[in-house]
């Protein structure tokens, strides 16, 4: 999904929806409500309702008539606003460990004939964010998730179909090449709000900005930026279906300017983040391919050994 974010893909996995319809369209976004920015992941504003914000039901509520549903995942994200908005249905099953929630993850396949299990790991995510994605650290969870998914993939009953995918990729960036744009006055006079993630700007023009102003401040990021991200209005962003058929209602959630980047850079409004996210290596939420395609593997196939492809 766009952007390359966890909010938005897991909206889109849980709901079979795109961002535009699920409404889940970054890391933060405009509530246009309350006119400020919210977050969409492990922090939600009090002020918004998951059911009012993603209103659609999810494929865990639709599947729930017709089989047992399981979600195997943290302790913490049992009851989140983000589980409540797009992975809401069926039962949960909280387990800490990698090896406790495969281990969940088997015995739901195993107590019933038919279930729909959806079993969510974040170690490597965690350790590519810290330390980047061509770290060692990041190599050895890779290794520790693949014995782990090659165990369950061994265990499962043989009708069962077992699907590994990501919710995005990511890229390593360097601490040279993560700016601090809000020292640049060019950039943000007539920007009300500024949100989304460092690779995904969502930039909110104030109310009174004349399209002049809107004109200005399109050249002046094309200028500092044009070379190293793309840069497009909403309205471009909607015609070349970036965030799929878009809802009214979450037309306003998205910037009235939108910066991806193209090169490993990450861009920050430090009026508003903290110093340690600027020590973040291994980032996402842009339109490159390292970012926005994930594998689809298919480990076990009913009547048949696991492929992949």
């Amino acid at each position: 999904a766009f952007p390359s974010t966890t909010a938005a893909s897991l909206g889109s996995l849980g709901t079979g929806l795109p961002p535009g319809k699920h409404g889940l369209v970054g890391y933060d976004v405009l509530d246009p409500e309350q006119g400020k920015v919210v977050n969409m992941l492990g922090g939600w504003d009090p002020g918004v309702d998951p059911l009012q914000w993603q209103p659609y039901p999810s494929v865990f509520e639709q599947a729930a008539g017709q089989l047992p549903v399981v979600s195997v995942s943290l302790p913490k994200f049992a009851d989140s606003a983000m589980t409540r908005a797009a992975l809401r249905g069926g039962s949960y099953v909280a387990a800490g460990t990698l090896q406790a929630r495969v281990r969940g993850a088997h015995e739901q396949l195993s107590a019933s004939d038919r279930a729909l299990v959806y079993l969510y790991l974040n170690e490597m995510d965690k350790a590519g964010h810290r330390y980047g994605c061509g770290s060692a650290e990041w190599g050895n969870q890779l290794e520790d998730v693949d014995s782990a998914i090659r165990t369950l993939a061994a265990r499962v009953p043989s009708d069962t179909l077992l699907l590994l995918t990501a919710d995005h990729g990511m890229v390593d960036v360097d601490v040279d090449h993560r700016h601090d744009f809000s020292t640049q006055p060019q950039l943000i006079d007539g920007v009300a709000h500024t949100a989304g993630e460092p690779r995904m700007l969502h930039l909110y023009f104030e109310p009174d900005l004349s399209p002049r102003g809107q004109e200005r401040l399109l050249a002046a990021w094309r200028d500092a930026y044009g070379r190293l991200a793309w840069i497009f209005t909403r309205d471009q962003a909607v015609d070349a279906g970036l965030f799929g058929e878009v809802d009214q209602r979450v037309l306003p959630r998205i910037g009235d300017l939108m910066i991806a980047a193209r090169e490993p850079i990450a861009l920050y409004d430090r009026r508003r983040t903290s110093a340690s996210a600027m020590e973040v290596v291994g980032q996402h939420g842009s339109l490159t391919r390292a970012e926005r395609e994930v594998p689809l593997l298919t480990l076990n196939r009913p009547g048949g050994k696991g492929t992949r492809g």
